[in-house]
């Protein structure tokens, strides 16, 4: 099985419509995703000293980092935006062997940065609202 390369892994942005059509977010250089899951602890007499956990329970998340160059195309306005007024937007993870991973996620951060005579740069963080699932 080959590597799969990094270019392929995008993050989209919704575009508000009904179905929704997903629009990558330019200039991205590198996208991280991080799959999170709490844990329930039912260990009992009987455990015979093992630690118990219940499947299924607890609080399951996914954040998202990326990074990039600031373009200033339509899906970075509206991330811009979202940012700003501390609200949902449906997202699209999808990768170089057609998998597709979709959800809801608010903004946690997004910071700009940049150098005299470089280019403007930003980070941003995405944090889950309810589940994610392949699509």
């Amino acid at each position: 099985m080959p590597a799969q390369s990094g270019a392929a892994f995008l993050l989209k942005i919704a575009d508000g419509a009904t179905p929704p059509a997903y629009q990558t977010i330019a200039g991205l250089r590198t996208t991280q995703m991080s799959i999170n899951g709490d844990t329930v602890v039912v260990t009992h007499k009987q455990s015979g000293g093992w630690r118990d956990l219940l499947s299924g329970a607890g609080t399951r998340s996914v954040s998202v980092s990326a990074a990039g160059i600031f373009l200033g195309s339509t899906a970075e306005s509206t991330v811009r935006a979202h940012a700003l007024a501390g609200t949902h937007d449906d997202y699209e993870l999808s990768f170089e062997d057609g998998e597709k991973l979709r959800g809801r996620f608010i903004v946690q951060r997004l910071d700009y940065a940049g150098d005299f005579n470089g280019e403007r740069s930003y980070t941003l963080q995405l944090e889950s609202s309810g589940p994610v699932v392949p699509a």
